[in-house]
């Protein structure tokens, strides 16, 4: 079925990830605005008002719509049996360099994500979505924890995604080099991160202690 065909008949969830990208698209040139949903629906045969109604909800919307489509793309070209060749670094890596590189000339576009990120009034969209990323990453990654670990490698990796975007908006190395080797040192931070977290909540101990932890990570044991 071609993009023309009756979005308008369409969940609007459907239409926001098929319009996503042609918006992000527009976005470097008509900035997170309903001029560029417009000319992404113009682009794909959507109804422009559908579409305008799609987003109504504003930039936010657009972001949260995009992140979706990376979602759904990143699951697919890293499925689990993939995935599952690789050591849990590697996975990691993996997915979150597939988001960059599904993003490969949206870079105004994505500058102007972060500064749309960066306002106050959007922290709480902002944070939200940042969690849904890392969660996305560790669920394709295997990660089946429920306890306090759960919070704590989501909340974490959130963080170096977003360092990790900031870099790569401004990175003109070859092949993005200088944000994956600045991606990779983070995720070693992460695995560090992880080691000295199980060695300090383990199950004979009755409480976590973040001040142990934080201890640990400055000054590791030799």
């Amino acid at each position: 079925m071609s993009a023309a065909v009756a979005a308008s008949d369409l969940p609007l969830d459907d239409v926001r990830l098929l319009l996503a990208p042609a918006i992000a698209d527009a976005a470097a040139f008509d900035g997170w605005s309903e001029a560029a949903v417009r000319a992404a629906a113009q682009q794909l045969g959507v109804n422009g008002d559908v579409a305008a109604y799609a987003f109504s909800e504003g930039p936010m919307a657009m972001i949260e719509a995009l992140a979706a489509s990376v979602d759904v793309a990143m699951a697919q070209a890293l499925p689990a049996e993939v995935l599952a060749t690789m050591k849990i670094r590697q996975r990691i890596r993996a997915l979150v360099a597939f988001r960059l590189e599904a993003q490969a000339g949206r870079e105004e576009a994505l500058r102007r994500v972060l500064s749309i990120m960066a306002d106050p009034r959007h922290l709480a969209a902002a944070t939200k979505l940042g969690w849904r990323s890392a969660d996305a990453i560790w669920r394709l990654a295997g990660d089946t924890a429920v306890d306090i670990n759960h919070y704590t490698k989501r909340a974490t990796l959130a963080g170096v995604y977003a360092a990790t975007l900031a870099v790569w908006v401004d990175d003109h190395s070859e092949g993005k080099a200088e944000t994956l080797a600045f991606l990779d040192r983070r995720i070693d931070g992460i695995m560090r991160f992880e080691k000295a977290k199980a060695q300090l909540f383990r199950a004979d101990r009755e409480h976590f202690s973040l001040v142990r932890l934080l201890g640990r990570l400055r000054y590791p044991a030799p």
